[in-house]
């Protein structure tokens, strides 16, 4: 079997999703997700210009030597842009070797280690009463396990707080918008958000918390104290990804469970974090990591320190790297949790998927490959769209972490 063709399909039915289809001269095809969400542009470029000229003609089945030889074979390494397009040859050739063994994704890992995936949906309101009953509704759909987040006295809508959260700019918003923040606020005001989530749904319901790469060691440290009576399943992205070394300090005042790594594109962002078991889930997704290969190694990493499994599932993502996810998911025996922000049903209709959601929690289904296709056709009536993720300025218009 060889390589014959490969295509990169962009399409926006509601997000913008960047997806790589690799047929081969046998009649099989493949699909993978390489959504770098704000820069997809530039990974459809690395993808036409750089990438593909490079395997048609080669053989699907040797995965792994492909792998290495876009990793390995590119000088300048590692990255968001590589690693994406990477990621989008990786999955659809596991989707390729996995239809022609005639098994899920996740047999041909090893089989399962669960029957089915724990996942967490999002609430969110401008007002802590307005998160409250968001995630009274998210109860009622059936989610065990909820990340909460609020709107904060003094500051206008930012990010997971409101109608504009997320930035899906078209020509009438060409650039990315600027939101405010005080980490001052927001450190008095996220207990209280939990306090009163406490008060309302008791302790059954497994409750998780964004910091968005905002705040420094100490002052993550001292959130993470505050919310300790809360019982939170973690709390996330504490402070910026770049500084593994700080999470030895938040570790040091805190036993809050802490997440990261939906920003990481290798393993060696996680390696320090893994080793010194300074964090209890490690958050990498298939399309930003490097694909299935990449990410099986950097689950089975953190197996060793003890350190579960969170992937990144926003709505920015694909059902195409979902359900390469969700089979690693049901693999791993190291899982904990997967996120789950759910789909436009246009997203749905061009994505159809074999994987499902039900009762909080999730299953890949047992289609051959990883068991999501794309419609082309209809793909091809939602056109890309200009979009960016919002940046932040503090109140004297300090640029900082969104």
């Amino acid at each position: 079997m060889k390589i014959q063709d490969i295509k990169v399909i962009v399409t926006c039915p509601g997000r913008n999703f960047v997806t790589v289809k690799i047929v081969t001269d046998e009649g099989l095809t493949g699909i993978g997700d390489a959504t770098l969400n704000g820069r997809e542009l530039a990974v459809v470029a690395y993808l036409e210009e750089h990438v593909i000229p490079c395997l048609l003609g080669r053989d699907p089945a040797r995965i792994e030597d492909v792998w290495q030889y876009l990793y390995r074979g590119a000088y300048w390494r590692r990255g968001p842009v590589t690693m994406a397009a990477i990621a989008g040859i990786d999955t659809a050739l596991w989707d390729i070797k996995a239809k022609a063994a005639g098994m899920p994704l996740y047999d041909l890992l090893g089989g399962a280690s669960r029957e089915h995936v724990l996942c967490y949906g999002h609430a969110q309101g401008t007002t802590i009463e307005e998160t409250v009953e968001a995630v009274g509704r998210r109860q009622a759909e059936g989610y065990r396990a909820i990340r909460s987040q609020s709107g904060i006295p003094g500051l206008p809508n930012v990010y997971g707080t409101g109608a504009f959260s997320l930035s899906t700019s078209a020509a009438t918003d060409a650039l990315p918008r600027e939101e405010a923040w005080d980490t001052a606020k927001y450190l008095v005001h996220t207990p209280k958000l939990f306090a009163a989530l406490r008060d309302a749904y008791g302790f059954d319901l497994h409750l998780l918390h964004d910091a968005h790469h905002r705040l420094t060691p100490i002052e993550a440290a001292r959130l993470g104290k505050d919310l300790e009576p809360h019982r939170l399943f973690w709390l996330e992205d504490a402070v910026a990804a770049e500084h593994q070394e700080s999470f030895r300090l938040i570790r040091r005042h805190t036993v809050t469970p802490l997440a990261v790594g939906e920003v990481f594109n290798t393993i060696w962002d996680a390696r320090l974090l893994i080793e010194e078991q300074l964090v209890d889930y490690i958050r990498t997704t298939a399309v930003h990591a490097g694909g299935p290969t990449a990410l099986r190694r950097i689950m089975d990493f953190a197996a060793v320190y003890g350190v579960r499994t969170g992937c990144h599932g926003a709505m920015d993502m694909s059902p195409v790297c979902l359900g390469a996810n969700l089979h690693l998911d049901l693999w791993a025996p190291n899982f904990g949790i997967q996120e789950y922000s759910g789909y436009t049903d246009a997203t749905h209709e061009v994505f159809p998927h074999a994987w499902s959601f039900a009762d909080g929690l999730l299953h890949p289904g047992d289609r051959p490959g990883h068991g999501v296709e794309i419609d082309e056709t209809l793909a091809a009536r939602y056109p890309y769209e200009r979009a960016y993720l919002p940046v932040n300025r503090l109140a004297d218009g300090t640029l900082w972490h969104w």
